[in-house]
């Protein structure tokens, strides 16, 4: 067996000041004989289940998500694992790469579980891909911003972790993984790199290229008498493992995918079942003999300065924060049973789920969630709450599989459909809507939650993009685009379909979809208790005139399409143009 000694990356070891006074990550990645710190934070206890959030109470609250003691998580997670645990026997040879990318975790992942059965020495590794670091393809904005570049770093010294709780290490490599995989696969003689299958262009791409680095990497003409032996060439197996239902358990093929959601979820629910979560034996080891698992980069090696979360919600990255969150969320504060009430908030960070950022970066698995409703319906409540998650997860599933489908056309101009319209790219107009300097309380507080944490509820996603599209007419990619940069829980799938979806280029059957900012405002934040959070300027105005404050505001920077902006309600003529509040609403990402 192979012992590999890394070429010392040019990387320190991630040592990050997140939590101000009240604590700071210093995580280190030594050797293979050293346990990396606990990354997780105690909590800050600011928000009882049982009080509202209020704008005067809370200012400059922060909020941790998940609220539980680092001590608690690490609970948590260990029950969670015993509890997806088995003995089954090992029959396989050799070496297996595990690559992981978008599906951190080791619980439900199975190219883990299929390389450890298949192999004697099973090696995880990490690549950190430069192009995940450059810009966007259209606008040029920065691909990975600080905050979700920040969390990628915190999932993966958590995975690390629990990796070795289950006997094996993290190989972190900085470079493309075309190039690192077939280099790893020669050195350890690998019969097989496992990896998540991805269904984007981007992610297709680096697919086939280390597919065909695998085959280049074979013994050396002069080894193999000039011919390719295909026994020795290392395969590439790809597992599909990010959606609640299955590819290969639809009846139908993705070409054939229904163009309706609502159609498509009624043939699955009726045609298709949920499969269990992977259960893993004790021990994965033993990991292969490495002398350095190498280091992560900080964010200034990532081209990034720091960013910290000084207000608003303060998500932990890792699965072990993922873990921790479902089960404050279900168990603790016993939330799952009034979601399908509280769903459209916008502030504070019990409103909703917010599993999407572990949802997206793949530390936690849609099956796990699944089967903790399930469990939650028998033994606490079933309601249309408890269903109310899964439809979500649904959506979420519906947008994987319409990537499928239609692939690169997700990302053009004119969508699916592809729609042909006059969309302008006025610099001013976008930067006055990125920067939340619209004149609109709702929609600039929505923007500056954003910038700030690198999260947006669902509600606040659906009317800054109608505001982009349909008031100021701006390319919606450009919306899209700022998107990726700053979400915590970008996943190009859900993204790029909600914004075809809310621009009225994709597949909704609403094309003409309009999101009036006073009824929004008059609906979810009545007393403009989320405004005056993130506009202190607006808290010395009446509640009632915060969302519409006139000449004590910032000047508007265009008129409304439809509607007043005067907080009168006028817009009840709208019909099919006002947003509904019903079940065939969109999700913008599953929380």
């Amino acid at each position: 067996m192979a012992i590999l000694h890394c070429t010392p990356l040019p990387f320190l070891s991630l040592r990050t000041t997140l939590y101000s006074s009240k604590s700071t990550l210093t995580s280190t990645f030594t050797n293979s004989t050293t346990r990396t710190r606990n990354p997780l934070f105690m909590a800050m206890n600011t928000f009882s289940k049982s009080e509202p959030v209020s704008s005067s109470a809370s200012s400059s609250s922060r909020y941790e998500v998940p609220e539980l003691a680092a001590n608690d998580m690490d609970s948590v997670t260990d029950n969670t694992f015993r509890r997806y645990t088995w003995n089954t026997k090992r029959s396989g040879k050799g070496t297996a790469i595990v690559w992981f990318r978008n599906d951190l975790r080791v619980l439900d992942n199975e190219a883990l579980y299929i390389a450890w059965l298949s192999s004697e020495t099973v090696l995880p590794v990490y690549c950190v891909d430069p192009r995940l670091f450059a810009t966007t393809y259209h606008f040029g904005f920065p691909k990975t911003g600080a905050l979700r570049a920040q969390f990628l770093l915190e999932c993966l010294v958590d995975l690390r972790k629990n990796l070795m709780k289950k006997g094996l290490n993290l190989l972190v490599q900085h470079g493309k993984p075309e190039e690192i995989l077939p280099s790893l696969a020669k050195a350890f003689q690998a019969h097989t790199v496992y990896a998540q299958k991805e269904t984007c262009s981007e992610e297709l791409n680096v697919e086939r290229l280390v597919m065909v680095g695998l085959k280049q990497a074979v013994s050396s003409p002069e080894e193999s008498s000039g011919v390719t032996d295909s026994n020795k060439i290392t395969k590439l197996q790809l597992v599909w493992g990010t959606t609640m239902y299955h590819l290969d358990d639809l009846p139908f093929d993705a070409s054939s995918l229904p163009d309706m959601y609502t159609q498509f979820r009624k043939i699955i629910e009726a045609k298709c079942t949920i499969r269990p979560c992977i259960k893993l034996p004790p021990s994965l080891g033993p990991p292969p003999l490495i002398e350095d698992w190498g280091c992560l980069p900080s964010l200034e090696q990532l081209g990034l300065c720091s960013q910290n979360v000084i207000k608003g919600m303060k998500f932990v990255g890792g699965e072990t924060a993922g873990l921790s969150r479902v089960y404050e969320y279900f168990w603790k504060k016993d939330l799952l049973k009034v979601y399908k009430e509280t769903r459209n908030g916008m502030l504070g960070p019990d409103y909703s789920t917010k599993f999407s950022p572990w949802l997206a970066s793949g530390c936690l698995s849609p099956r796990f969630i699944y089967e903790e409703v399930k469990r939650y319906e028998n033994e606490r409540l079933a309601n249309s709450s408890t269903y109310w998650v899964l439809f979500e997860l649904i959506w979420r599933d519906y947008f994987r599989f319409l990537s499928v489908k239609y692939g690169n056309s997700l990302f053009h101009l004119g969508g699916p459909r592809k729609v042909h319209r006059n969309w302008s790219q006025d610099k001013s107009l976008f930067d006055s809507w990125r920067d939340g300097c619209t004149g609109y309380p709702l929609i600039d507080a929505n923007m500056k939650e954003l910038s700030t944490t690198g999260f947006m509820s669902n509600r606040g996603r659906q009317i800054v993009c109608s505001f982009l599209v349909r008031d100021m007419g701006i390319d919606w990619r450009m919306g899209a685009e700022w998107f990726e940069t700053c979400l915590l829980d970008y996943d190009p799938c859900s993204n790029y379909g909600n914004w075809t979806y809310g621009s009225g280029v994709g597949n909704d059957p609403r094309e003409d979809r309009y999101f009036s900012i006073s009824k929004q405002a008059q609906t979810y934040d009545p007393e403009g208790e989320y405004v005056a959070y993130w506009l202190p300027q607006l808290r010395k105005i009446q509640k009632e005139k915060r969302n519409f404050p006139g000449n004590m505001y910032i000047p508007q920077i265009v008129p409304l399409k439809f509607g007043t902006a005067s907080g009168s309600n006028k817009d009840s003529s709208l019909g099919a143009r006002r947003s509904n509040h019903r079940g065939n609403e969109r999700k913008w990402n599953r929380r």
